[in-house]
């Protein structure tokens, strides 16, 4: 199999690499040549990290859970040593600092779900990588902040989101990468979305959803809370929120559609009347691949899109009564300040406590509701005001679950 050379050599710093994405990236990596790893980073994921180490043998590996017994950090550097793997292990967030802004890094693949992926990509952002953004909740949560550093430093911001890339790729080419403020003949852009498991479910069934019908998305294959979010369809608020900073849209120009096929990855109106959509099988190594190599194109082993054996197309526009959680992104987008970190930060302890079974499907969307009914919001001016708000969000979501459960 032929495989696909960078016109100049890169080292990329994997952040989340047991992941979805991350395995997903280094099934990109594994067919191009000219890219090396610099770093592997995982949660708690031993046993996966360490094979990813053996296969690419970075300089650094990183695991982040202080919880991680010290049994198995030092089984990992064992087993890393007896193989003659030269990959060193560090320990803690602030490692994913450290191997997000080193020097000999030019690329950052940003793949830590939620919250917990803010550090190191802000990190990458203010020593000017090339940033590869997968963790959307970290723009959620700073916008400005994130995309002044990015700026300020000379970063490349590149979204791997299939949406966001596929608006990207359609819109022209600019040197700053997604940085499209100045393109005002974009009447509009249009994220499409798949609805996920529960599009034609009855709504008095919501009730009894579990977390395994919940993860079971007909489409995509993501990790668990991914998946929760994009049942309920709070990835796509939060992608409504993202689109906006990344595109430098007010939320008036940025419009969501049910697409269940996922062929059609994103839109961009014109005000000529002309609409460029991005096409492709659902698969994340397009997106992926395109970000790691831009501008240049490189080639995945990706399923090739047939539209003649492709079933009818089908868009529809959301129903908000079924998806109240893509409202509340909507909603947070045009209040923007802090409403995105306090969304989050709701969502992600609403999302483990149904993961957890301590709360149910439709108490998802009832905490997040109440979490942004109840907490003001201010202007997101500062990290610490950001990190308050989340904590105090938190707080108010676990408090409210409580209550349900009693």
């Amino acid at each position: 199999m032929m495989r696909t050379e960078l016109k100049q050599a890169a080292t990329l710093t994997l952040l989340g690499s047991t992941g979805s994405i991350g395995e997903s990236t280094l099934a990109v990596v594994r067919e191009v040549d000219n890219l090396s790893i610099f770093a592997l980073s995982a949660n708690r994921n031993v046993d996966k990290l360490l094979a990813q180490c053996l296969e690419f043998s970075p300089r650094y590996a990183v695991l982040c859970d202080p919880s991680l017994p010290h049994e198995r950090r030092d089984e990992f550097s064992r087993a890393l040593h007896e193989r003659g793997c030269k990959t060193e292990l560090l320990l803690g967030a602030g490692a994913l600092e450290e191997v997000a802004s080193a020097a000999e890094v030019d690329m950052v693949m940003a793949a830590i779900v939620g919250a917990a992926g803010l550090a190191s990509t802000l990190a990458a952002a203010k020593a000017g990588k090339r940033l590869l953004l997968a963790n959307k909740e970290a723009l959620v949560m700073t916008g400005d902040i994130l995309l002044d550093a990015a700026r300020q430093s000379g970063a490349t911001l590149l979204p791997i989101d299939s949406e966001h890339n596929a608006i990207f790729q359609c819109l022209p080419t600019v040197p700053e990468g997604v940085d499209s403020s100045q393109l005002t003949f974009v009447e509009k852009i249009v994220l499409t979305a798949s609805g996920g498991p529960f599009l034609r479910t009855p709504l008095d069934q919501f009730a009894a959803i579990t977390p395994a019908q919940a993860c079971a998305h007909p489409v995509w294959s993501m990790g668990d809370k991914i998946s929760i979010d994009s049942a309920t369809m709070m990835n796509k608020g939060l992608e409504y929120i993202e689109a906006c900073y990344l595109f430098g849209l007010p939320s008036a120009k940025v419009e969501v559609v049910i697409h269940p096929q996922s062929v059609v990855h994103s839109m961009v109106h014109y005000d000529d009347g002309s609409v460029l959509a991005q096409m492709a099988s659902p698969d994340m190594r397009v997106p992926i691949a395109h970000c790691l190599a831009w501008p240049q194109r490189i080639k995945t082993q990706a399923p090739r899109l047939d539209l003649t054996q492709q079933a009818a197309l089908e868009f529809y526009a959301p129903d908000i009564d079924r998806f109240p959680c893509l409202a509340l992104g909507m909603e947070a987008a045009k209040v923007s300040g802090t409403a995105p970190a306090l969304l989050n930060a709701a969502n992600e302890v609403a999302v483990a406590s149904f993961l957890s079974g301590a709360l149910d499907y439709l108490g998802i969307a009832a905490v997040n509701a109440e979490v942004m009914a109840q907490m003001p919001c201010e202007a997101a001016t500062s990290l610490a005001i950001i990190h308050e708000a989340d904590a105090r969000a938190r707080d108010l979501a676990s408090a409210l679950i409580k209550k349900r459960i009693l």
